[in-house]
């Protein structure tokens, strides 16, 4: 996979870190669990999304875009990253957000990642939920350029095959890191959304035999939806990179079962997750993705699902700066 024939921005100091936790899995006495801190990429606090901007932002300065549109639900992680990324390259950023969670808490409607949107200059279009938001972007987009613009515009989380090419990028760099630190990783554990992250680490990882398992834990879809839609955006990736025989549907593989009542929609083994690496390892994870993705990978360890003796690695997504929308449920007592 020849990924310098695609443009592509560089927006971040590569690798990022990659620690062993030995505090939480003592606290766990189950896998050695490491951690790929890919809440690290920089830009706007970093997060996974930065990763994936460096390739759909080349794409887009490569055709002479003037400005950016995207979309996401209010606390989007994304949003916020391409709203400063835009920036950087002097374009304009109009973002739609969503109101995908039901909540009149100002904190979550104009804090975190809202309030940063805001200082990067992001023009902001709201919508209401159950639309198709990235029609709805696409929509927006032929607007502009109908006035004269050069719009680009990027699908929520940025998961497309461009984007995707970021994180094929990912599965290369975390596996020279491992090969380097005579490190065997026996399973990669992240959070699985709009799919892009997933789909292009399965890709990466077929691409240079790593036989390395992906298992994604969902934050949003049933299984069968979310394992459905990143073995397409996956099959779409090695096709653009041209990587002869397709992607196995068994290397899809998603746990859903730790989305709670919805998107976005606080649970018990989030907080757990969150409030427990933080005062182990001093590493803070989000309440949307990472931290669901924890409480799943928790639970599965607990299980005896993730196995005693396992050399587990866990891509931190990033996006802490949403814990600021949930200031509420974190101070609540009990």
């Amino acid at each position: 996979m020849h990924l310098a024939r695609f443009p592509r921005v560089r927006l971040f100091p590569a690798p990022t870190p990659l620690e062993r936790l030995d505090n939480f899995s003592r606290a766990l006495g189950g896998p050695e669990i490491w951690i790929k801190r890919d809440d690290c990429t920089v830009v706007a606090t970093g997060g996974n999304k930065v990763r994936k901007l460096e390739w759909l932002v080349g794409e887009a300065v490569a055709q002479g875009a003037t400005h950016l549109v995207t979309q996401g639900a209010v606390q989007s992680n994304h949003v916020r990253q391409t709203a400063a990324v835009a920036r950087k390259f002097g374009m304009k950023c109009t973002a739609l957000l969503e109101h995908r969670v039901e909540t009149n808490d100002p904190d979550y409607l104009a804090s975190g990642n809202v309030l940063l949107d805001r200082l990067f200059g992001c023009a902001i279009e709201y919508r209401p939920p159950g639309l198709d938001m990235n029609a709805e972007a696409e929509a927006f987009g032929e607007k502009l350029r109908a006035a004269g613009e050069r719009a680009y515009v990027i699908p929520g989380g940025g998961s497309n095959t461009v984007g995707a090419l970021g994180y094929v990028s990912c599965a290369q760099e975390l596996i020279q890191q491992a090969d380097e630190m005579g490190l065997v990783i026996d399973r990669l554990v992240t959070a699985t959304g709009s799919a892009g992250t997933q789909a292009g680490l399965v890709v990466g990882m077929i691409g240079i035999n790593a036989q390395v398992p992906v298992l994604g834990i969902g934050v949003r879809l049933p299984k069968d939806k979310q394992e459905a839609n990143v073995h397409r955006l996956a099959e779409a990736t090695a096709a653009k990179l041209g990587l002869a025989g397709g992607i196995p549907r068994a290397a899809v593989v998603a746990n859903c079962d730790y989305v709670g009542p919805g998107y976005g929609q606080p649970t018990a083994g989030m907080r757990e997750a969150v409030e427990m690496l933080a005062q182990a390892e001093g590493i803070l994870l989000d309440p949307v993705y990472s931290g669901k993705a924890m409480a799943g990978m928790i639970d599965l360890i607990r299980k005896g699902e993730i196995r005693k003796g396992e050399r587990v690695v866990f891509l931190h997504t990033g996006g802490a700066v949403g814990l600021f929308g949930y200031r509420g449920f974190f101070e609540r007592v009990g």
